[in-house]
């Protein structure tokens, strides 16, 4: 197989065992249970206002194949069945451009794509690997957790690439630059909010608990957050 996987790296990898299930996530923030008093703070920037979702999705599209993001989400996505011959590989909400070229650097994967409410419809294993790619952080906590618990049941593991949430003084500062932007531009402002929504580690850690599943974190500031997830 010749697709281009030699330069995933896998940054700050954190196992995570028997995860403590004991966190209220109705009342969790997003920067998880021991997030401090400025993320929590973050957390109440979260008005879309009025977007033009389509306008959105159109840009991600764009970016994806001008930046590499697309490219780089599918390598991820084929290292984990690199060993597979013919992997089965369930897309979560699914993302057009990240399925085309899955199925041009992998010819033989079998490539299913189902909504994140309708896994309960798949049977335990029917997959060797589960993909939610920038989904997670537009979840609440409770329909995350079922996502992780749900995903890994239908496949061997669960894998989810999503926005990486840094700490609060930098997120800050982030915000603050792009904040002028906003108004103008919805792609910012989506990228403003979704960088807000997105989960910590610690709050990671607590979806495992509660959706009762061992998860391998990695990621890095630069670079997405990856959450690897399977059924103890």
């Amino acid at each position: 197989m010749d697709y281009p996987i030699g330069r995933v790296r896998r940054k700050a990898v954190i196992m995570v065992g028997m995860a403590t299930s004991s966190v209220d996530l109705t009342r969790m923030p997003r920067g998880g249970p021991d997030a401090s008093c400025l993320d929590r703070l973050l957390d109440r920037f979260d008005d879309r206002g009025e977007v033009d979702p389509d306008a959105v999705l159109r840009m991600l599209g764009w970016t994806g194949g001008v930046f590499g993001s697309t490219r780089q989400f599918a390598e991820i996505v084929l290292a984990e069945v690199a060993e597979v011959a013919d992997p089965r590989i369930l897309e979560l909400g699914g993302d057009d451009e990240l399925s085309r070229t899955l199925r041009d650097w992998h010819p033989t994967v079998r490539l299913t794509t189902a909504d994140v409410d309708s896994v309960a419809e798949f049977a335990d294993g029917q997959f060797d690997l589960a993909v939610l790619v920038l989904g997670l952080h537009h979840l609440s906590p409770e329909r995350a957790a079922r996502v992780l618990a749900e995903g890994a049941r239908v496949a061997d593991k669960l894998l989810v690439i999503d926005l990486p949430r840094p700490p609060a003084p930098l997120h800050l500062l982030r915000l603050a630059t792009l904040l002028p932007l906003a108004p103008v531009l919805a792609p910012v402002h989506d990228g403003l909010v979704s960088s807000v929504r997105a989960y910590s580690p610690s709050a990671l850690r607590a979806l495992a608990g509660h959706a009762g599943v061992d998860v391998e974190l990695r990621g890095g500031l630069l670079g997405p957050q990856i959450v690897v997830a399977t059924r103890r």
